[in-house]
C-alpha cells in the first residue's frame, strides 16, 4: 500500500523487500563464483592431502605402540608377623601411616614387631587379645609396602602385541585419578609365565589366549601423586 510523503503529501509506492528466492539465488551464485575461483581447486586438493597425511600419521602412530587397557600401580606387599605364636597386645600404627625402617609397629606376646623398611602401612590386624600363629594364619598383623618399589603392571594378551615388547622400551601411561596427566616410564620386565586365573571351558575350537604381566618402572620422586592401587592405561613404544 502506498504511503504519503511527509514533506510533499504525495503518495509514494512501498519499498520492495528482497524475496527468499532472491537471497537463495545470491547464495547459489556466491557458491558458483567460489567454485570457479582459480584458487578453489588448489585449496580443496591441499585440504584433502593434509587429511590423508593426518590419517596416515595417526595409523602409523597406532601401529608403533602396544596399547594396554588393564593396568594398575602396585608394589609388593610386606607382611610383618611375630616369629612365634602370641597374643596381640598393642598396635601403634594405622592404615596410611608412613613409617621408617625399624620403627616399632606392634607388640605381640613378648615380641616387638618392627618395620623391615621405610614405606606405607596398607593393612592392620588391630584386635588386641587375638592369638596370632605364624604359618597357620594367612593374615598379617601389619601389611605395608615400600613406595620405592611402586610399578605399573599391565596385562597383555599373548596375541595383542606381546611379541613386540622388550625391556627398555619407552612407555606413556595415564591413571584414572588424573586423566589429563601423562606419565613416562620404561619396560622393566615381562613375566616368564602367564597369569594364573580361572579355567574357562568353551565349546568353541578357538584357543583361549593367555595374559602376561608387563612391569613398567618410572621415576617415583617425579610423580608423588601416584598411589598404590590406582588404575592405569599404558602405551608401549615398539
Amino acid at each position: 500500500m502506498a504511503e504519503p510523503d511527509e514533506q510533499t503529501g504525495t503518495l509514494t509506492p512501498p519499498r520492495s523487500q528482497p524475496s527468499p528466492e532472491t537471497n537463495g539465488t545470491k547464495a547459489v551464485n556466491a557458491i558458483q563464483n567460489l567454485r570457479s575461483h582459480p584458487w578453489f581447486r588448489g585449496v580443496l586438493v591441499a585440504l584433502l592431502v593434509l587429511a590423508a597425511i593426518a590419517g596416515i600419521l595417526y595409523w602409523e602412530d597406532l601401529q608403533s605402540k602396544v596399547y594396554v587397557e588393564n593396568a594398575q600401580i602396585t608394589a609388593p606387599v610386606i607382611s610383618i608377623n611375630p616369629t612365634t605364636p602370641g597374643v596381640i597386645n598393642e598396635v601403634y600404627v594405622a592404615v596410611g601411616d608412613v613409617v621408617r625402617k625399624d620403627q616399632v609397629l606392634a607388640r605381640v606376646g613378648d615380641e616387638v614387631l618392627l618395620a623391615k623398611t621405610r614405606g606405607v602401612v596398607t593393612g592392620v590386624e588391630n584386635n588386641p587379645g587375638q592369638l596370632v600363629t605364624p604359618g597357620l594364619d594367612p593374615r598379617a598383623v601389619i601389611s605395608m609396602i615400600d613406595t620405592r618399589q611402586l610399578r605399573v603392571t599391565g596385562q597383555v594378551q599373548e596375541d595383542k602385541g606381546l611379541k613386540d615388547i622388550r625391556p627398555g622400551q619407552f612407555v606413556d601411561f595415564t591413571v584414572d585419578a588424573y586423566p589429563d596427566n601423562q606419565y613416562q616410564g620404561v619396560v622393566e620386565k615381562i613375566a616368564p609365565a602367564a597369569r594364573v586365573g580361572d579355567i574357562v571351558f568353551s565349546i568353541s575350537d578357538k584357543r583361549q589366549e593367555q595374559d602376561f604381566d608387563v612391569t613398567i618402572s618410572y621415576d617415583i620422586t617425579a610423580y608423588p601423586e601416584l598411589k598404590n592401587g590406582m588404575s592405569a592405561k599404558m602405551w608401549i613404544y615398539k
